[in-house]
């Protein structure tokens, strides 16, 4: 093997000169136009800014060979059109106040010079009351009259012909073509007064009609499943407004491809804004699905800087917290509502009636689970204290011929009142009990046809959402260590140790300064004693240098009470009464998410009576 160089050899030097303004403009260029997709973002933007109901997009070769967009907005007038395509011209901001402000869909200010320095560029033009309309050729700079109406068409011919290199990245025509629709998509998501349609070789292709609300626009961009299979979110918190569709938990994806999050109208992809909407679904998604969402936040200009990204799909917000916290609980408040339960107007307990409080039965004292021998029992009956509005009725307990509810008060089972719903009664959604099958599924009836449900997944869900409610703001018992465990910890874990040395404990966790670059754990939660301290707390501080202290203790918190919740509920295998099973399905008509279990899958699934007749082939 021949011997390294002592020295690699320096190279020669070179003087600090300016760039050409063609070079300056093609590096301008790389940064705005990746391919024909950006070029088309780029001029959506424009027609919106100039305030276009209806916007054209006509395509050749995938945009390769033509990009027009064509606009009905108020126009240019004819001494305007050369300084458009000029470098850092443009009508939208005006001072460094507008900057730090901007309300338009752009600005970078270098688009359209962008775009003519890699290609044939006219511009078309007509002012809102100007006598006639003039088209400008952006390479030799002619100015002539046309004929046109009010509104702006941009065409861009042969992208990339100045820069052929940068051609032959370009994908198949087909695959240009999709990402340019889903340019215009995005765009119709965001503007639903405004009409699109856009044209691929002369056919059309995509359109999407104006519309007077935004769930039509939705349906018709995302198909009418997305609005069937998502939740209304609106919410309001101090400056950030959070509205849109979330998608519920059986709508979701194996792949993100129907995530929509605007800021101020524009469509963007935020690190804060993503974890989020995931921190929201945390509950109540399975492995690694997607959820699938159009969501719209609503913030002041100047708390948000659109301007950090060329492509303007970035945005950096002045206080992330205030954000991420607003968003997590615009999501989570949309979807804790049950399905089942959408259209329930409880009775005050159908089929109990109050009398005489007796003692709590043996099985519900500490040391016992509710859930041994004796079965489901009551759960509330472990946490008194809860919301009363979050019980409808308690859960009987096997052979016990009374059980308390959540605010102390007692209710006996009534042989009289023995639920006697009729199939059409939309009282109660999930329906009446029937039978249990195999001693882990509950059939019940209702006005559509069959329901099943997972007896162990609902009432896991139950016990969680309870012990939630209970332990809100609680600190997580810690243990102390016999010998505290010390690690070499790194410049930012001993920073994020120090700043957050008031939030470790309710995380259950004692982590302390042992020297100036090492840590000491002293203190673990007492459900992971058994654990590595060390790995523990360093997935801990991990997670509280990225993300909000509360929302890490909050998750912390959950993923105990989501374990203590599944040895709570009722195990598979044992044999429920009918007054037990209907008690179960009010309890899920009442409880927050349990249309799925602590680890995201489904707790209930319904069988259409025409679902039912296809598998016997009845009427055919």
């Amino acid at each position: 093997m021949s011997a390294l160089p002592s020295a690699l050899p320096s190279a020669a030097r070179r003087p600090i000169r300016e760039l050409p303004d063609e070079l300056i403009s093609q590096i301008a260029a790389g940064e705005v136009v990746e391919r024909p997709a950006s070029v088309v973002r780029e001029l959506l933007d424009n027609a919106l800014d100039a305030g276009a109901r209806q916007v054209t997009v006509r395509l050749a070769a995938g945009g390769v060979r033509l990009i027009s967009v064509e606009d009905d907005g108020h126009g240019l007038p004819r001494d305007e059109l050369p300084l458009a395509l000029r470098r850092h011209a443009t009508s939208k901001i005006a001072s460094l106040g507008e900057l730090e402000t901007v309300g338009t869909m752009g600005f970078r200010g270098e688009a359209l010079a962008a775009i003519n320095a890699i290609a044939e560029l006219s511009l078309l033009s007509r002012a809102a009351g100007a006598d006639g309309a003039f088209a400008l050729d952006g390479r030799t700079g002619e100015l002539r009259p046309v004929a046109r109406a009010t509104g702006t068409t941009v065409e861009v011919r042969e992208l990339f012909f100045a820069t052929p290199a940068r051609r032959k990245f370009l994908k198949t025509d087909a695959t240009e073509l999709a990402h340019c629709i889903e340019a215009v998509r995005r765009h119709a998501l965001a503007r639903p007064e405004v009409g699109f349609a856009v044209w691929h070789e002369g056919k059309l292709v995509e359109q999407w009609r104006a519309a007077a609300a935004r769930d039509p626009r939705l349906a018709d961009a995302l198909g009418d499943d997305f609005v069937a299979q998502s939740v209304a979110v609106e919410h309001a918190a101090g400056p950030v407004r959070v509205t849109g569709r979330a998608g519920i938990p059986d709508a979701a994806r194996s792949r993100g491809d129907q995530q929509f999050f605007y800021v101020n109208g524009r469509f963007v992809r935020d690190k804060v804004l993503a974890h989020a909407v995931r921190s929201a679904y945390e509950d109540v998604l399975h492995g690694q699905r997607q959820p699938v969402y159009a969501l719209y936040l609503e913030i002041d200009p100047a708390r948000v800087d659109v301007n950090v990204h060329p492509t303007k799909i970035e945005v950096r917000f002045r206080d992330g917290r205030e954000v991420h916290q607003a968003v997590r609980h615009a999501i989570e408040n949309a979807l804790a509502a049950p399905r089942a339960g959408e259209a329930v107007a409880v009775p005050a307990a159908p089929f109990f009636k109050p009398h005489s409080a007796p003692a709590a039965p043996a099985w519900t004292q500490p040391g016992m689970h509710f859930a041994g021998e004796r079965g489901l029992g009551d759960a509330a009956a472990m946490w008194p204290g809860e919301r009363r509005e979050a019980v409808v009725a308690p859960l009987p307990s096997f052979g016990a011929a009374a059980a308390r509810d959540a605010t102390g008060a007692s209710f006996e089972q009534a042989p009289s009142a023995r639920p006697a719903a009729a199939p059409g009664d939309e009282a109660w959604p999930l329906g009446r009990a029937l039978a249990q099958l195999q001693g882990i599924y509950i059939l019940a009836e209702n006005s559509q046809g069959l329901v099943i449900v997972d007896m162990h997944a609902a009432h896991e869900r139950i016990v969680y959402e309870r012990l939630k409610t209970q332990l809100d703001g609680a600190a997580i018992a810690s243990q102390p260590l016999l010998i505290p465990a010390t690690f070499a910890a790194t410049p930012q874990e001993v920073a994020t140790a120090e700043a957050c040395a008031a939030v470790l404990p309710a995380l259950g966790l004692e982590i302390t300064p042992f020297s100036p670059r090492t840590l000491a754990v002293r203190a673990v939660p007492g459900t992971l004693a058994d654990g590595d301290p060390v790995e523990l707390a360093r997935g801990v501080l991990a997670e509280l240098g990225q993300h909000d202290a509360s929302t890490v203790v909050q998750r912390a918190q959950n993923e105990l009470l989501s374990t203590m919740a599944c040895h709570g509920a009722v195990r598979a295998n044992r044999r429920l009464t009918i007054d037990e099973m209907n008690a179960l399905l009010r309890q899920m008509e009442a409880t927050e998410r349990s249309d799925q279990c602590n680890h995201g899958r489904p707790t209930w699934r319904q069988l259409s009576v025409r679902e039912l007749d296809g598998l016997f082939m009845r009427g055919r």
